[in-house]
């Protein structure tokens, strides 16, 4: 595997495009196969303080305030979502799922000083095995907000927009 950029040296703005393009890559790729793995405190590790997560019901294009969405936590609300899938009696998810993420189309849509918004799509297969073991499929567009901390890319805010949004889902117990 090849190295990625030194995001250390100056703005990301300022980086070699082909290198920022393969250091966002890996992060997303390294994002996705934490939460398949479960792996949820290395996950939560990759939000800043001020993380916003949302998951609306239908387009994004709403006052995510004043209209229902399946999901839509800030960092204490996301912990909290964390610490009950680490009980392990989060019945919605016991037994938990078995996941895998596949992330396709990678476009950065804008780089700003050491920020950059990064829009992606994703198909994510679910055997629930909680009392079906049907096997789900989600399909979607995740837009990222990264942010350099500390010489690495974190998330400040993710919104997955579900191909299936507008229609009645099951129950969504776990990290998308």
């Amino acid at each position: 595997m090849s190295s990625v950029a030194d995001l250390t040296a100056g703005p990301l703005d300022t980086l070699d495009p082909p290198a920022l393009d393969a250091a966002v890559a890996a992060f997303l790729y390294r994002e996705a196969r934490l939460a398949d793995e479960s792996r949820y405190e290395e996950w939560l590790a990759l939000w800043t303080d001020d993380v916003h997560y949302w998951v609306p019901s239908g387009t994004a294009d709403y006052d995510r305030d004043r209209r229902i969405s399946f999901i839509n936590d800030n960092r204490n609300r996301l912990t909290t979502r964390i610490r009950q899938l680490q009980t392990g009696v989060r019945y919605a998810q016991t037994p938990a799922s078995t996941m895998r993420r596949v992330v396709s189309n990678i476009e950065l849509l804008a780089v700003t000083g050491d920020e950059v918004e990064v829009g992606s799509n994703f198909v994510l297969y679910e055997l629930s095995l909680q009392a079906t073991n049907e096997l789900r499929i989600w399909a979607g567009r995740s837009t990222h907000l990264l942010r350099r901390r500390e010489g690495q890319l974190a998330m400040a805010s993710k919104v997955v927009e579900l191909v299936n949004a507008s229609q009645p889902l099951p129950n969504l117990a776990f990290l998308l």
